[in-house]
Parts: C-alpha cells; structure tokens; sequence
C-alpha cells in the first residue's frame, strides 16, 4: 500500500516533469512550426473535447431538428465572435513629406488600427479565477450554513447571482487590462517621432487625449459583448443545452479556439506570402520554388 507521502512526492514528480515536457514541446513547435506552440497546445486540447460533447448532446436531443438548430446557433455565436475579436477602428494618420537627397519620403495616409476587444481573453480569465475566491473561502467554514449557501451561489454557472457578477467582473476587467495593455501617450509620441499626426489633431498631448476618448467607447461595446460571451454557457444550460456541449457557446474555450485559429491562419498566410514572393524574385517565376 502506497503512502501518503511516496504518493504526495510521485504526484509533484509527475506533474512538474509533464509540466516541463510540454512547456518544451510547446518551445520545438514556436521555433519549428507556425504560430505559438503552447497556444496550439492549449486549442487542440479544448478541441479534443468537442467530438465527445457533440455526441453526447446529439444522444439526449430527441429531435434531429433541435440538434441542427444548436449547430446554426453555435456557427453564428463562433462567426460574432470571430467579428469582433477582428473589429478595428481604423484613424487616419497623414505623415509629412520629408526630401532625402533626391528622393521623397512620406506623403502618404495610413490608418491606425484598434482593436474593439484589445484585452483578447485575458478579462474572463481574470473573472473566472476571482470567481473561485468566495467558493474557497467558504470551505473555511463548513459548520457555517449562510457561507456555504454564499459558495454555492458562486459555483452554479447558471445562476442568476454567478452570471450578474461574472459579467461585471468581466467588463471592468476588460478596461482594466486595455488600460494596461494600450498606452495612448507612447502612441502619440512614436508617430510624432515618424512625422504622423491626425488630421485636424494636433501633435502630441491632444492627439494622445483623441486616442484615448476613442479606445473609452471603443471598449465599452467591446467589453458588453465580451461579458454576454462569458455568460453564454448559461442560457444555453437554461435552454436544455448539455453542460459539456454548452460550455463551447462561450467562455475562454471559444474565444481560446477562435484566437488561436485566427492567429495560425495569418501566420499561414504570411508563409504563404514570403514562400510566393522570394520564387517570384528569385526564379522569376510565381510559384515558390521546391
């Protein structure tokens, strides 16, 4: 009979060393492969999980046409979320003309691009593991009937109390974290450092304040609906959805599964691209060379 402390140390072996392989195997597939390898990891992990629960639900579903509709359903929850994760307010940037010798430099209008959901899925992470803290705490009082009724109340995801509160958390984290993550000031200052300015803003303090104001509305569209995917599961669950198939209507699953793929897809394309360009100049031909 093992012990509990053999049994204690061959469990902290275990999950450190597997912890360590697949934190290399994610490193071999960044350095060899294309995009993130912890990301990719991470995304087929979750998709592993999707065969199962589709045939689970298509198991308990008594009607074939109710099972097609939850697929509509979530192709058009997957397609939203795909907009807006790619949704950019694009400002107009006008750089000076500058002459070199005998050439001219600038001239041009390009566009600055920001994103409507810049936090990505770091807001819901965030509120899910804020989310453990009142269950947690309310194991310190098992004696306690009014502390376990509060953890229950933050353990059921298809409550009314957990979703409010879930919702909240996510939208002020969602400012939160593009607070941190997007800095207006060292926006302004690299383009006025390249010659850019806004037309009709001046360069600057005042073209930092204009890029701030947009990213505040910008956000606050993009944190609601953040916040309505993260509760999604919910009224799925609500609506006679399996909690395993539900679970992928919302949450960090989809939005994990649809960065990931976006994010493999351009660096798919931009292979594609480098592949097309460098036959092109070197062979003369279109095609990449073999």
């Amino acid at each position: 009979m093992i012990s509990g402390g053999f049994f204690m140390f061959t469990t902290v072996v275990t999950l450190v060393a597997g912890t360590m392989f697949v934190m290399w195997l994610g490193e071999r597939i960044t350095e060899n492969g294309i995009g993130n390898g912890i990301s990719l990891i991470i995304m087929i992990g979750i998709i592993a999980a999707l065969p199962a629960a589709l045939y689970n639900e298509f198991g308990l579903v008594s009607n074939l046409y109710i099972f097609l509709i939850e697929l509509v359903v979530f192709a058009l929850v997957v397609a939203g979320v795909v907009l807006v994760t790619q949704g950019t307010r694009r400002i107009p940037v006008q750089y000076a003309r500058r002459v070199v010798g005998r050439k001219v430099y600038g001239g041009t209008t390009q566009y600055l691009p920001i994103k409507v959901n810049a936090a990505g899925v770091m807001p819901i992470i965030f509120a899910q593991s804020i989310m453990f803290v009142p269950a947690t705490f309310a194991t310190f009082f098992p004696d306690s009937m009014g502390m376990q009724n509060f953890g229950r109340w933050f353990t059921d995801i298809s409550s009314v109390t957990y979703n409010v509160v879930f919702f909240t958390i996510c939208v002020f984290f969602t400012y939160f974290y593009t607070a941190i993550a997007v800095n207006p000031r060292e926006m302004a200052d690299t383009m006025k450092r390249q010659g850019g300015f806004i037309p009709g803003i001046r360069p600057g303090k005042q073209t930092s304040e204009f890029i701030d104001n947009i990213l505040t509305r910008i956000t606050l569209p993009g944190s609601i609906f953040l916040g309505f995917v993260a509760i999604l599961p919910a009224f799925a669950i609500r609506a006679g959805v399996n909690q395993g198939f539900a679970l992928f209507f919302g949450g960090t699953s989809l939005l994990i599964l649809v960065g990931v793929a976006l994010d493999t897809l351009q660096q798919i394309e931009s292979h594609l691209l480098m592949r097309h360009y460098d036959g092109f100049m070197k062979s003369g031909k279109l095609r990449g060379r073999s």
